[in-house]
């Protein structure tokens, strides 16, 4: 590489840094003692969460107030008001320090959070009819949670939020279709901020008890180093296949999702190893920049961490957390499979192969070296699926085996190094103490997401239910495929400007009751799990959806190319995703559903991967050799025999219960279309790269 070459790619890196520091909450670097501010109230915040999953036991009430307390407070200590300073007001922009004001201001919306614990008793004998100090606390409340998720999230999630409130004050005025007849300030504070269906409701709950101590895992998994690890270990593995990077940039970012929530995140950990090695091997920058962006999105899907929004699933649904595991493994497994699959087709395409074998680290030297990152990890998959503990309490007591082995990690390598030990256990505490810290940084947008999302499912909860199911009846005329297009449609677009675990929540909230009740008007029956999967699922794509995709932008930082035709690129891979929740709503098999043995789920997932395979084929274009057009119905043929046994069986009258010899269709035809394809083989010539 030249010179300038080098230099455009640190400076690639330094930007995907800096927006995965954005998200992950850092957004102030102050100096002199305020730097200790900031990092101080983090560890407090996570000790506090430690205590309540272990021995400290207070009212649920108690801990959503007291979190979403911490989370308030560190959003005004560390996030300026605005990123760029506006009218020459250098002030309100300022990163070097943490001006006075936001000091008092943090201060204000903690303790206007705290209001319901410290006035617990009081609020409870008046809840619907407030006194004035409850209705001042509580616009307080309400505007500086707001102010707090802009600055966290960007605007679109206050902005449909404030829509709903104004919805809710001037329903009666609406037009006939949308009136609503509308609530009292009384009702609506009452809602919101003294009781446990707005603000702080089942999100909120989710958010203080679970989703923290997974957050804090992964700080401290990523803090001790075990993210350069699984992409070593992917690179170790898979490096020499054909087109080998981008299949260790899959591993990798599947690996790394469960230490980081964050897509970005996952981009910069993974990224900024992978794309500079898809280059090397052939891959032009966009489509390295894409298959890594595909990867790291897709890293929120895997179980059995599915970040916050499949614990919150669980409580809507109210089934145990493992049933949510199951009924996520197969779509996630076979999407995953798929996009391997896609980077063996792009490496066809061009003509690669993978990286020689003295280029990549050794296997069991590698694994090796990193096992004791592994520990940790099994304890957490065993108790949350063998023994099935909680997941607060598998999480917790991951989390302080992976103290022990931060802890003791730095000292064994002193001593095998024959160095001081002193020095080496300072080092481990100071990390231990920096992922305390960051576990509290990485939680502020969770926590600012599903309590500001408890606004818009408060005001849903006071009687807009039957009038949104009317309307989107309306808009969908009564028929479930155009309903879920609606929904797919509005998961996306609401999703370019929320984080997914928002996108989740507005989008549950107001269409997965709705997707169950208007498949029942056609006496089709659809599990509610489905239903909240479908949202999930679209929620998730919106992470790579042009023209705001930011998993894009990171991506393409790092490997030097045009950010919108990079996130094309990642959608046009993610599209194989895209057609799983519509195959699950229809049939139930994908998601486990009523299906409890061992054989027959290996089989469903089976035949889902090479449905994916199938769908894959067609949509980029090459089988074994580059697709003939009249080739690409048969491929989505057999996308449907693969995916939909039960209605090939029901066209040609096999009993339900005889569906999956149907799947033989589906083979058949892909070993036609292998046959098909077999002379043209050999004269096939890579397509040329392009950037």
């Amino acid at each position: 590489m030249t010179k300038n070459e080098i230099q455009e790619q640190d400076e690639g890196l330094e930007l995907a840094k800096r927006m995965a520091e954005e998200e992950e909450g850092i957004g102030r670097r102050p100096r002199g003692y305020a730097q200790y501010v900031i990092p101080f109230v983090c560890v407090v915040w996570s000790l506090f969460q430690l205590s309540i999953a272990s021995w400290l036991i207070i009212d649920s009430t108690f801990i959503r107030a007291i979190h979403l307390g911490f989370a308030l407070l560190v959003v005004y200590l560390n996030y300026p008001l605005f990123k760029k300073a506006r009218f020459g007001l250098k002030y309100f922009s300022a990163v070097d320090r943490i001006p006075i004001l936001d000091y008092v201001v943090g201060i204000i919306a903690a303790f206007a959070a705290l209001y319901i614990a410290i006035d617990f008793v009081g609020m409870t004998s008046r809840y619907g009819d407030p006194i004035l100090r409850d209705i001042v606390l509580g616009l307080i409340l309400v505007v500086l949670l707001l102010e707090a998720a802009r600055r966290v999230i960007g605007p679109a999630l206050p902005i449909i939020a404030i829509a709903f409130i104004i919805y809710a004050f001037f329903g009666p005025y609406m037009p006939d279709l949308i009136a609503f007849k509308g609530v009292s300030l009384n009702r609506f504070m009452g809602q919101m901020t003294m009781s446990t269906e707005g603000i702080y409701g089942i999100p909120l709950d989710v958010s203080a008890t679970i989703v923290f101590l997974f957050v804090l895992f992964g700080a401290m998994l990523d803090k001790a180093g075990a993210g350069k690890y699984f992409i070593q270990l992917a690179l170790a593995l898979l490096g020499g296949f054909k087109g080998g990077p981008a299949k260790a940039a899959v591993m990798g970012s599947g690996l790394t999702g469960l230490v980081s929530g964050s897509s970005i995140a996952n981009i910069v950990t993974t990224g900024t190893f992978t794309i500079p090695l898809m280059k090397k091997v052939g891959y032009p920058a966009k489509k390295a920049a894409a298959v890594e962006v595909a990867a790291s999105t897709d890293g929120q899907l895997a179980p059995p961490i599915m970040g916050a929004a499949a614990f919150i699933i669980a409580e809507y649904v109210n089934v145990p957390y493992v049933e949510v595991i199951k009924a996520a493994a197969v779509p996630a497994f076979a999407s995953y499979a798929a996009l391997f699959y896609i980077t063996h087709i792009e490496a066809s395409k061009l003509g690669l192969r993978g990286m020689p074998r003295s280029e990549l680290p050794p296997f069991f030297k590698t694994l090796i070296s990193g096992a004791h990152y592994l520990l940790p990890l099994v304890l957490l998959l065993y108790e949350l699926i063998v023994v099935r503990h909680s997941p607060e309490l598998a999480a917790f007591n991951a989390i302080w085996v992976m103290a022990i082995v931060m802890l003791l990690q730095r000292p064994v390598q002193a001593y095998l190094n024959k160095q001081p030990l002193g020095p080496a256990f300072k080092q481990s505490i100071v990390e231990i103490v920096s992922a305390l810290a960051n576990g509290g940084r990485n939680m502020v947008s969770v926590a600012l997401a599903t309590a500001a999302a408890g606004i818009i499912v408060g005001v849903v909860a006071m009687g807009l239910g039957q009038l949104i199911t009317a309307i989107i009846d309306t808009l969908s005329m009564g028929n479930i495929y155009l309903m879920l297009v609606i929904t797919a449609l509005a998961s996306l677009i609401i999703g370019m400007g929320l984080p997914t675990t928002a996108t989740y929540i507005v989008m549950a909230s107001l269409t997965a009751p709705v997707i169950v009740e208007i498949g029942s008007y056609s006496d089709f029956i659809v599990p509610l799990m489905a239903a909240h999967l479908f949202c999930f699922y679209f929620g998730i794509l919106a992470d790579d959806t042009p023209p705001v995709g930011l998993a894009a932008y990171a991506a393409a930082a790092i490997a030097k190319s045009d950010p919108i035709p990079t996130g094309l690129q990642g959608f046009m891979y993610d599209i194989r995703t895209a057609i799983l929740p519509f195959m699950f709503i229809f049939n139930t098999d994908l998601i486990l559903h009523n299906i409890d043995n061992w054989p027959q789920g290996i089989l469903i997932f089976l035949m889902a991967c090479m449905g994916n395979f199938a769908f894959a084929s067609a949509t980029q274009g090459w089988y074994f050799t580059r697709n003939k057009f009249w080739e690409i119905p048969i491929f989505l043929a057999a996308t449907l025999s693969l995916m939909r046994p039960d209605l090939i069986a029901s066209w040609i009258g096999v009993p339900h219960d005889q569906r999956y010899w149907t799947y033989l269709i589906g083979l058949g035809i892909m070993g036609l279309l292998y046959v098909m394809q077999k002379p043209r083989i050999r004269k096939a010539e890579p397509l040329p790269a392009t950037a």
